[in-house]
């Protein structure tokens, strides 16, 4: 039986579907790039948490799987967690990103929230596996990747975003979990490929991860666009220190009677 996708995916759609169909998703900062993932077709976006709270959200992107996700040490521990999220899902989140504590993923289970995970690379605990680099490329690196997996399934987590594993690992795990696997530069093994819309649109300024393919070249149009805004607030500038603005079409004139009579007024105060 044949992928057939819904209008909307819950988790029971996303775990129906491992294996039939490779979802796509993008992390979005603006409710453009959301309206623009929702129309070209990409299921699944991480967003800002105030994104969520804003009801034109669901208006742009009303079929997205929408993950709200903030780094762990923005938000707390356990009970900190549970008070961000419960009212996100009550304002649409379908479930929510979380790199913290396996304390703070059972908790957010135990009420019902649906939890991603994250194992491999966690740039917000890099330090633990060496800095900015894959995770996985050992047999004990390897084991432990697919501990935090098991531990994070056995906390309650239904996903994990895995991040810069070796592809024959992440393959391998997906044969053995339950988990719904977000691939990061991790391979086709994932459920989900996942990728942040600055690189896609090619408007990162910065380092460009190594598994992130560029589809368009943004930065460049930004660039065209504020040699315009200068050239064109030069120009007023301009005008306004030679006395060009504002000519007489842009201003508003009094009837000449109605001028003399309010100057002659004017003297007498």
């Amino acid at each position: 039986m044949g992928y057939a996708p819904s209008t909307s995916h819950t988790v029971a759609s996303l775990r129906a579907a491992r294996g039939r169909h490779q979802f796509a998703k993008l992390r979005v900062e603006t409710l453009e790039e959301a309206a623009a993932a929702e129309a070209a077709g990409v299921e699944i976006l991480s967003v800002p948490r105030w994104m969520v709270m804003d009801a034109r959200f669901r208006q742009v992107a009303p079929r997205a799987f929408a993950f709200p996700g903030e780094n762990f040490f923005e938000i707390g521990g356990p009970d900190d967690f549970l008070r961000w999220a419960l009212p996100l899902v009550k304002h649409g989140a379908d479930g929510v990103y979380c790199s913290g504590s396996l304390a703070t993923v059972r908790l957010l289970a135990d009420h019902a929230v649906p939890v991603c995970g994250h194992v491999g690379l966690i740039p917000a605990k890099r330090t633990w596996t060496g800095g900015f680099c894959a995770v996985g490329k050992t047999l004990d690196q390897a084991k432990w990747v697919w501990d935090s997996c098991v531990a994070l399934e056995e906390a309650g987590a239904f996903a994990v975003e895995i991040e810069v594993v070796p592809t024959a690992i992440t393959a391998a795990i997906a044969a053995k979990t339950s988990l719904f696997l977000i691939s990061m530069g991790a391979g086709a093994g994932g459920h989900a490929q996942y990728l942040f819309t600055d690189d896609v649109l090619g408007q990162n300024r910065g380092h460009i991860p190594r598994h992130a393919k560029v589809y368009a070249d943004f930065a460049a149009e930004q660039d065209r666009l504020q040699a315009m805004r200068v050239q064109a607030m030069a120009a007023f500038a301009a005008d306004v220190h030679g006395g060009a603005y504002p000519s007489e079409e842009y201003v508003v004139q009094a009837a000449a009677d109605v001028a003399a009579a309010f100057s002659d007024w004017l003297k007498g105060q």
